[in-house]
């Protein structure tokens, strides 16, 4: 129905028609390379479509024109001047360089800098102790904790507790097919392709 219809018919009463939304049947549309017939962006449905059409010319401030407002400021209201943050203030999260935090994935950070960007602020402690044995770390390399001495006190994170390896191989360590016995692993599977169908049925997204 979409390769017949969608060159000829507006995309949203089509996507009525075959129980998708408007996006889902743009996507679909892109994905088998279709586009709108000459004879539909010439007629009225084709709006915002048509080339050279000027849809909505007539509702665009036109030159020169001087905004209402121009030249003014506005000033709020109430207790609005008490309540604003003053400058230099902090927000209540805000830690200075030097501390340390434990992140959402259990391992222990230190704040290296105050940028106000805490992906570049705070720093694996596990990382630095690297960097400063060996230098940068490799691209497509992750600096790991061995085998049983993982650990969020910074005095037992030491250079002889890590390990550089890949990020082959540690999608490798962390795939549930070499974490689990074979019999596990599939029921995973099955569960997971069980939910898989229920989403699709009631129409969720996985």
């Amino acid at each position: 129905m979409v390769r017949e219809f969608y060159p000829i018919m507006p995309t949203v009463a089509l996507a009525r028609v075959i129980c998708r939304s408007p996006a889902a049947t743009y996507a679909r549309a892109a994905a088998l390379k279709l586009a709108k017939t000459d004879e539909y962006l010439a007629g009225p449905w084709a709006c915002r479509l048509r080339r050279g059409g000027k849809v909505g010319a007539s509702y665009r401030f036109p030159r020169g024109q001087v905004p209402w407002n121009k030249g003014s400021h506005y000033t709020a209201g109430g207790r609005s001047a008490e309540t604003r943050f003053k400058p230099g203030t902090r927000r209540r999260t805000w830690r200075p360089v030097g501390s340390y935090r434990i992140n959402a994935d259990g391992y222990l950070d230190r704040k290296v800098s105050d940028t106000s960007y805490p992906p570049k602020d705070w720093v694996g402690v596990h990382r630095l102790v690297w960097i400063e044995a060996h230098g940068s770390i490799p691209s497509g390399h992750a600096v790991v904790f061995l085998p049983g001495r993982r650990t969020t006190d910074p005095a037992r994170i030491t250079i002889d507790a890590l390990e550089l390896v890949t990020r082959a191989e540690l999608m490798r360590r962390n795939s549930v097919h070499t974490r689990l016995p074979p019999d596990l692993v599939r029921l995973v599977q099955l569960r997971a392709a069980l939910v898989r169908k229920i989403n699709a049925r009631e129409g969720r997204k996985p």
